[in-house]
C-alpha cells in the first residue's frame, strides 16, 4: 500500500514538474486580445518545421523552467510558423502565405507574408513587441537560456529604450549577470 502511495505521490510531482516547464502558447491574435485587457509585452517564436535550431531552441530553451515561468509571468508567447499556411490578422491587415505548398509542409517552403511584415531573414528569429504590439527587437539564432534572459529581463523593463548605442549595449551586456540555469 505504501509502495502504491509512493509511486502516486512521485507521479503528481512529476506530472507538476513537467507542466511548470511549459509557456502558455497562443496565437498572435489571442496574444494581442489579452493586451487589450491585460498589458504585457508579447515573445514570439518564428519557427519552422525543418529547422534543426528551432528544435534545439524548443527543448533547450523553451523547455527550460526559469524561462518558462518568467515568459508565462511577463509576456504572451506566441508561437509562430514563418512558413505555415495560417491566416493571421495582425495590424489591421490580414495575411497568409498565399504560394504555401502542402507537399513541402515539411521542408522549405514559401515565407508567410507575417514573416515579410517582420523582416525575418533567419529562423528561428524571437519577435519582441511592445503592450500596444509595435515591434521592439527580432532575435536571431538559438539563444541558450542565460542568453535569452539577457533579452528577457532588458525588454520586460524597458531598458532597451536607453541603450541607443553599441557601447551602451555592450556596457549593459557586461554587467548583466544571468540567474537561468542551462
Amino acid at each position: 500500500m505504501k509502495k502504491i502511495q509512493l509511486i502516486l505521490v512521485l507521479a503528481v510531482l512529476t506530472t507538476l514538474n513537467i507542466s511548470a516547464q511549459e509557456i502558455n502558447w497562443l496565437t498572435l491574435e489571442q496574444a494581442v486580445e489579452l493586451q487589450k485587457k491585460t498589458p504585457k509585452k508579447i515573445m514570439m517564436d518564428v519557427y519552422t518545421n525543418w529547422c534543426g535550431p528551432c528544435k534545439m531552441l524548443d527543448r533547450n530553451t523553451f523547455q527550460n523552467q526559469q524561462v518558462a515561468n518568467y515568459v508565462n509571468e511577463h509576456y504572451y508567447a506566441v508561437k509562430f510558423n514563418a512558413e505555415g499556411n495560417d491566416q493571421i490578422t495582425f495590424d489591421g491587415k490580414t495575411f497568409s502565405n498565399p504560394n504555401y505548398n502542402p507537399a513541402n509542409a515539411n521542408r522549405r517552403n514559401s515565407p508567410h507574408e507575417l514573416s515579410r511584415y517582420f523582416q525575418i531573414q533567419a529562423y528561428p528569429t524571437i519577435v519582441f513587441l511592445d503592450e500596444e504590439g509595435k515591434l521592439i527587437f527580432p532575435l536571431k539564432g538559438y539563444k541558450t537560456p542565460p542568453q535569452l534572459e539577457l533579452y528577457l529581463k532588458m525588454f520586460k523593463a524597458d531598458d532597451h529604450k536607453q541603450l541607443d548605442t553599441q557601447e551602451k549595449f555592450n556596457a549593459y551586456y557586461e554587467a548583466f549577470k544571468p540567474q537561468f540555469q542551462g
